[in-house]
C-alpha cells in the first residue's frame, strides 16, 4: 500500500502528459496553430508582427504563471501553454528574420546552439532529460524553455527550407517525415527513446507548418483554400475537444514516474548515440544545404546574366536587380484596378496570386540582391496586410499597393526604344513598348509618353491621340473578369460608355475611320457585358479585341 501511495503522489506531481498518439496529435496541430494564428493575428488583424509578439508575450506569462503554480497536470493549463509558446516561438524566429535581418540560416544556427546548451545544463543539474521527471519546479523550468526553443528553431529550419531553400512547405513535410520515421525505426533498434522524442519533438514544427500550408493555401495552388483563420478556428477546436476528451478520461496520465538515473555503461552509450545522431544530422543538412543554395546561386547567376543580356537590347524597357518583375507588378496593377472599382473582395482574392508567386521566387530572386528584395518583401507583406484586414480601407488599400508598385519600379532605368521609319499603322508594335506584353500596363507606357521620355511612345502613335484613358477602363474592366466578377465589371464598362460617348464629338472628326472601328469593338464590348446570360470567355475575348484596337 506505501509504494501505491508513493506512485500516485507522484503521478499527481507530475506536470506534463504521457507519451501517447494524442500527445502527438495535439502537438503538431498546436504547431500549424502557431503557424496560421501569428499570420491571421498579424495579417488579417492587423497588429503587425510587433504588436503580435507583444500580446502573444503577454498572454503566454499569464498561462504560464498558472501552469507554474497548478500542483500536477492539467491538460486545459499545459495545452494552452503550448499553443501559446507554438505562437511566440514562431514569432520570435520571425522577428529576428523580417524586423531585424538576421537570415535563417543564422537564426537556425543560434537556436540549435541555445537548445544543445539547455539540454547540457539539465542535464548536468538534473541528470535526466525525459519528459516523465518533471515533477520539481527546477525542470520544468528546464523544460519550458526548452520547448520555446524547439519551436523556434522547427520555424527556422521549416522556413530555411520550404522558402530559402525553395523546396516549398510540401516537400519539406515529406523530408521531415521521412526524418521522423527514421527515428521511429532506430528508436526499434535500441536509439535512446530520450533523444528520439526530442528529435521527433523538433521536426513536428516544420511538419504542423506544412499542414497548415496545404489546408490554407488557395486550391488553384493545391491546398484546400480554407484560409489562416478557418484552419485556425478548425484546429483549435479539434485541440479543445482532444483536451476535453483526455480530461475526462485521464488517457494521459503519467502512472508511473522513474527518477532513476542511468547507469554510467548506459550512459556511455546515450553519449555515443547522441554524437552519432547530431552527426549525422549536421552532414546530411550541410550537404543538404550546401547542394541546393549552390543551385540557387548558379540559377540566380543565369537569370542575371539573361537580363543583363536583354537589357543590352533595344526591345527592353527596363533593368531590375532581381531581373524581370513584370509579373508581379501585372498582379499588383491588376489588384489595384479592383480596389479602384471598389470590388475589395476580389482584390483580396487576387492578392493570394501575389503572396504565392512571390515567395516561390523567393529562392531564386533572393540571391541575386537580397537589399532589394528585402524591401519589396515588405511592400509586398504591407499589401497582404491591408486587402486581408478584417475592415478593409480601400485608401489604405490603394496606398500599399502605389507604394508596392513604386517600389517595384523603383530602380528601373528606362531604356528608350529607337524610333522607326514605319509609320504606327505600317508597325502598330513601335506604339507600345515590349513591356505591354509581359505583363506591364499601358498605362504606364502613356504616362512615359506625356513626359516625353521616349519619341515612339507618344500620342501621336494613334490617329486618335491619347487613349489612354479608355484604355484604362477596358483593363480595369477585364481585370474584373478575370477574377470572375462579371457584376463589377457590367458596372466598370458604364464608365467606358459613357467616357467615349462624350469624347465622340472631338474624337471622331480627326480620324472618322479609326474611331468607326474603335466604336465597333467597344458596342461588342457592352453587347457582351451586357447580356442576360453573360459568358465570361466571350467577355474576355472582347475585351481583349478592344484593347488591340486601342492599341
Amino acid at each position: 500500500m506505501n509504494g501505491i501511495k508513493t506512485n500516485e503522489t507522484k503521478s499527481i506531481l507530475s506536470k506534463v502528459p504521457e507519451i501517447t498518439i494524442f500527445f502527438w496529435i495535439i502537438k503538431v496541430l498546436c504547431t500549424t496553430v502557431g503557424e496560421t494564428a501569428s499570420d491571421f493575428l498579424d495579417m488579417n488583424i492587423g497588429l503587425g508582427l510587433t504588436g503580435t509578439s507583444i500580446l502573444m508575450g503577454a498572454l503566454l506569462l499569464v498561462v504560464i504563471f498558472f501552469q507554474f503554480k497548478a500542483k500536477k497536470y492539467i491538460p486545459s493549463i499545459y495545452w494552452l501553454t503550448v499553443v501559446l509558446i507554438s505562437i511566440f516561438g514562431t514569432l520570435v524566429t520571425d522577428n529576428l528574420t523580417d524586423n531585424m535581418g538576421v537570415p535563417l540560416e543564422v537564426s537556425t544556427i543560434v537556436f540549435s546552439v541555445a537548445l544543445a546548451l539547455t539540454f547540457a545544463i539539465w542535464y548536468a543539474s538534473e541528470k535526466t532529460l525525459t519528459i516523465h521527471s518533471i515533477f520539481t519546479r527546477r525542470r520544468e523550468c528546464f523544460y519550458w524553455l526548452t520547448i520555446l526553443f524547439t519551436f523556434a528553431l522547427g520555424t527556422a529550419v521549416g522556413d530555411l527550407m520550404a522558402e530559402s531553400l525553395g523546396l516549398g512547405y510540401l516537400v519539406t513535410g515529406v523530408i521531415v517525415c521521412v526524418v521522423i520515421a527514421c527515428v521511429t525505426i532506430a528508436c526499434r533498434f535500441g536509439l535512446d527513446p530520450v533523444l528520439a522524442f526530442w528529435i521527433a519533438y523538433i521536426m513536428t514544427r516544420p511538419l504542423g507548418a506544412s499542414l497548415g500550408d496545404y489546408l490554407s493555401q488557395a486550391q488553384k495552388y493545391g491546398g484546400l483554400g480554407l484560409g489562416p483563420t478557418v484552419t485556425s478556428a478548425i484546429f483549435l477546436l479539434a485541440i479543445m475537444l482532444t483536451v476535453i476528451f483526455l480530461s475526462v478520461t485521464k488517457r494521459d496520465l503519467i502512472a508511473k514516474t522513474s527518477t532513476k538515473a542511468a547507469t554510467d555503461t548506459k550512459r556511455s552509450v546515450v553519449f555515443l548515440q547522441v554524437a552519432v545522431v547530431v552527426c549525422i544530422l549536421v552532414l546530411a543538412a550541410g550537404t543538404g544545404y550546401y547542394w541546393r543554395h549552390a543551385k540557387l546561386q548558379d540559377e540566380a547567376k543565369t537569370l542575371a546574366s539573361a537580363s543583363s543580356e536583354e537589357g543590352s537590347s533595344s526591345t527592353v524597357t527596363s533593368e531590375s536587380p532581381l531581373g524581370d518583375l513584370s509579373s508581379f507588378r501585372e498582379i499588383e496593377e491588376n489588384t489595384l484596378s479592383l480596389v479602384n472599382a471598389g470590388d475589395l473582395s476580389a482584390a483580396k482574392s487576387r492578392v493570394d496570386d501575389l503572396e504565392y508567386t512571390w515567395d516561390n521566387a523567393e529562392a531564386k530572386l533572393k540571391p541575386m540582391n537580397q537589399e532589394k528584395w528585402t524591401e519589396i518583401d515588405d511592400s509586398v507583406d504591407k499589401v497582404l496586410r491591408e486587402l486581408r484586414a478584417v475592415h478593409q480601407d480601400a485608401e489604405a488599400c490603394k496606398a500599399a499597393l502605389e507604394s508596392s508598385l513604386a517600389i517595384l519600379n523603383g530602380g528601373q532605368d528606362e531604356v528608350k526604344t529607337p524610333v522607326t521609319s514605319a509609320s504606327p499603322e505600317e508597325n502598330p508594335s513601335n506604339a507600345v513598348t515590349p513591356a505591354t506584353s509581359q505583363g506591364d500596363s499601358s498605362s504606364a507606357v502613356t504616362k512615359a509618353a506625356s513626359q516625353g521620355d521616349s519619341p515612339s511612345i507618344s500620342t501621336k502613335a494613334s490617329p486618335l491621340g491619347d487613349l489612354s484613358s479608355f484604355r484604362k477602363i477596358e483593363e480595369d474592366t477585364l481585370s474584373l473578369v478575370n477574377a470572375g466578377n462579371l457584376s463589377g465589371a457590367k458596372s466598370r464598362v458604364s464608365d467606358l460608355e459613357s467616357t467615349w460617348d462624350n469624347a465622340e464629338a472631338k474624337l471622331k472628326p480627326m480620324n472618322q475611320a479609326k474611331w468607326t472601328e474603335i466604336d465597333d469593338s467597344i458596342d461588342k464590348v457592352l453587347k457582351q457585358l451586357r447580356a442576360v446570360h453573360q459568358d465570361a470567355k466571350a467577355c474576355k475575348a472582347s475585351l481583349e479585341s478592344a484593347l488591340a484596337v486601342l492599341n
